[in-house]
């Protein structure tokens, strides 16, 4: 191969030693995070508590649809992409056999690429549809429990309203007025 030959020559700017980054302490790191640590959090929870067998999609939805925030108000994520739902799923090394209740086989996908493997498997299994819908919502207490609080999806039918007692009024009888015909 080549050489690299930088395209613009070195320089320092002025000043740039003067800047000053406060330090953070180490507690205060770890306090803060990131909405994927914070859906990392919750992977593994559902994962040793197990969550995951039997509503592994609605798991796959609550990550990528759902807003989850903490009980004190505190957002920990507003739905992550497939593609970091993948990564997450690869990391934690995830079983999978999972793979087969959103209906892949495990054996006709990528066997030895698991972030492809998890993407193909989230693709396969519907996120969006009835039942995945109804397997979320059973994760919802069970996450609830735990301290993590899954906001209801946007596509979710609003419960409906009782009928009140109110009695709505009768309309006017209204006048049919006859158009006159066209004249061809």
């Amino acid at each position: 191969m080549g050489e690299v030959y930088p395209a613009v020559p070195p320089s320092v700017v002025p000043g740039a030693a003067r800047i000053t980054v406060p330090e953070a302490e180490p507690a205060e790191i770890w306090v803060r995070g990131h909405g994927m640590d914070n859906i990392r959090e919750l992977l593994e929870f559902a994962r040793s508590a197990g969550l995951t067998v039997g509503r592994f999609r609605g798991l796959l939805h609550v990550a990528i649809g759902r807003t989850i925030s903490k009980p004190d108000g505190t957002k920990i994520s507003s739905g992550i992409t497939w593609r970091e739902l993948a990564v997450l799923l690869k990391g934690l090394r995830y079983d999978p056999a999972l793979g087969r209740e959103a209906g892949a086989d495990p054996e006709t996908l990528s066997p030895r690429d698991r972030e492809r493997y998890w993407y193909a498997v989230i693709a396969l299994a519907r996120v969006d549809s009835p039942e995945t819908r109804a397997e979320a919502e059973q994760l919802v207490a069970p996450l609830k429990a735990a301290g993590f609080v899954v906001a209801p999806t946007m596509g979710m039918p609003a419960p409906k309203a009782k009928p009140s007692a109110r009695v709505k009024p009768e309309k006017k009888s209204e006048k049919v007025e006859e158009k006159p015909k066209k004249k061809k």
